[in-house]
């Protein structure tokens, strides 16, 4: 595990569009289908990364919490399932299940997409606004394995709670820190 920080794509960009299959139902999902009315949370991960399994709790309270104040979550893991098959489509739909995922889990197999979002790691956040723009690239919060902080994903926490009572989201963002996407 090579410990790699987020690229920090620059604010304002905006989202790129995709369409990727969800583990969880075999069916093709694009970002325009997928998108929240008030914002939408674009997050890589995957099911192997200590980083990953040490938040799940939290990624999950986060989507559910936030959907219902119009921001929608969407995972994608874009690791090379063929040197790290634990992160495949079948093993994913099984993770999803097991870990109670509300949202999305799709795949991205090309790596396309994790390459237009510049993403880097897992886990990586891109918060975006009812435009699609990004508003937030960072930490979830400072609690990493091992460090005895607890996980409480203050950090995306407080940007998610900006985007919906339209305030504007702190432009100090620390940059997500995990595993390395496992490119091809």
């Amino acid at each position: 595990m090579a410990l790699t920080p987020s690229n920090m794509l620059p604010l304002g960009t905006k989202a790129p569009d995709f369409s990727l299959v969800d583990t969880k139902d075999s069916q093709l999902k694009s970002l325009s289908h997928l998108k929240g009315n008030d914002g939408t949370l674009v997050m890589f991960i995957c099911n192997h990364c200590p980083f990953v399994i040490h938040v799940n709790t939290q990624l999950v309270q986060l989507a559910n919490d936030f959907a219902k104040k119009g921001i929608n979550t969407i995972a994608i893991s874009s690791n090379d399932a063929q040197n790290y098959p634990q992160d495949g489509p079948n093993k994913m739909k099984v993770h999803a299940e097991a870990n109670h995922y509300p949202f999305p889990y799709l795949y991205d197999e090309t790596q396309d997409v994790a390459k237009a979002y510049d993403a880097a790691c897992t886990p990586d956040f891109f918060l975006f606004n009812s435009n699609l723009e990004l508003v937030y690239t960072g930490q979830l919060d400072s609690s990493r394995p091992g460090n005895d902080i607890p996980v409480t994903g203050v950090d995306l926490r407080n940007a998610m709670t900006a985007l919906v009572e339209n305030r504007s989201v702190n432009l100090k963002q620390k940059p997500s820190m995990g595993c390395n996407i496992k490119w091809k």
